[in-house]
């Protein structure tokens, strides 16, 4: 496994953004934007192994290599007055002999129902905690995912002048005044086993796409965890239209049951949700352009974990420019994955702008 190359945070910057912005240079323009999907495939590797043995493999098949990055996700808190702890934890980009994104396997803290908590947490494994978002986005531009726990804290601990502690294992990095800035601690139980296979937006042929990243997987003795899903990615710009965003909400909001009969979105999955009641009553009104709806709706309890995840073409939240569907039921099957994508884009048909 490659470590990442150890050239300063701008080359590191650079080098993030080149590969992100890779995969997308290369896709052909296709004429319907919905044929356009990127794919958020839960996973869980066998006992002993760990989404790392996974990047290593596709990266072998793919004659490429893989990056340790840091993945940032949120948890709840047991602490009294804090409702969530923002964290990093190990993720890993598989390139292909061109350098291109193939997909990256980050943790998914819904998976838990298969893990042992009491497991013993795994050597070199780890997480950086805080529960002030703005000071982990600090952390994580100045933490070389390659160091270990000791030490990787450590150029944050520069910025502010302090030295990092170590209490029962935990390596705590406070401020000046006491304040805790972030902590590094070993991994929870078979934290290092969920596997969460993203893949960068594929234009065609998505089953075979997804068999390249999936075959290896079963390959390996991967397997579909409890409360897994997949989540579709789709373009957000065909919905950023008055008719087409209503017809969204209208289907999500109006048919929940029957899509969740039709795709078979399992019963066990965490962070679903009805679109709110606000939402729909937003979209019946009169809008006179995109703009003054998409105001009124930014306006709703809308949030990232409902049936159909609206933030980002709303704007409302920042990361890829999607429009995600949360509903599919997990599945190690690419081409049954495939099948069931396409079943969406038939029930979003009437989501295009004339």
């Amino acid at each position: 496994m490659e470590r990442r190359p150890l050239g300063g945070e701008g080359h590191r910057r650079a080098e993030a953004d080149r590969r992100r912005d890779a995969p997308g240079r290369a896709l052909k323009p296709s004429s319907d934007p919905l044929s356009r999907k990127g794919f958020e495939v839960e996973l869980l590797a066998p006992r002993g192994a760990s989404r790392s043995d996974l990047a290593a493999e596709l990266a072998g098949r793919f004659a490429g290599r893989v990056v340790r990055r840091f993945h940032v996700d949120t948890e709840g808190s047991a602490t009294p007055g804090v409702r969530t702890f923002w964290h990093l934890t190990p993720a890993f980009d598989v390139l292909d002999a061109a350098g291109d994104l193939r997909c990256s396997l980050v943790d998914d803290t819904t998976i838990v129902a298969d893990l042992d908590a009491a497991a013993p947490a795994r050597p070199g494994w780890y997480r950086i905690v805080s529960d002030e978002p703005r000071l982990l986005r600090l952390v994580q531009r100045y933490a070389d995912p390659a160091e270990g726990i000791g030490s990787v804290l450590a150029p944050t601990a520069g910025l502010f002048g302090t030295a990092v502690r170590e209490v029962g294992g935990v390596h705590r990095l406070d401020d000046g005044a006491g304040a805790t800035i972030a902590m590094a601690a070993p991994l929870p139980g078979e934290r290092e086993r969920p596997c969460e296979v993203v893949t960068p937006p594929f234009a065609d042929d998505h089953a075979r796409r997804l068999e390249e990243l999936l075959g290896p997987a079963r390959d390996l003795g991967f397997t579909v965890p409890a409360e897994a899903a997949v989540h579709v990615n789709l373009d957000a710009g065909p919905f950023r239209d008055v008719a087409a965003f209503r017809h969204v909400v209208r289907t999500f909001a109006r048919r929940r049951e029957e899509l969740r009969d039709l795709f078979g979105t399992n019963p066990r999955c965490r962070r679903l949700a009805p679109l709110p009641a606000e939402l729909l009553d937003v979209v019946e009104r009169d809008w006179p352009d995109w703009a003054a709806l998409r105001e009124a709706a930014a306006g709703t309890p809308v949030t990232k974990f409902s049936d159909v995840n609206l933030t980002r073409v709303l704007g409302v939240r920042p990361g890829p420019d999607v429009l995600e569907v949360r509903v599919l039921p997990g599945s190690i099957d690419g081409a049954g994955i495939a099948r069931q994508a396409d079943q969406l884009s038939e029930v979003l048909r009437g989501a295009r702008p004339a």
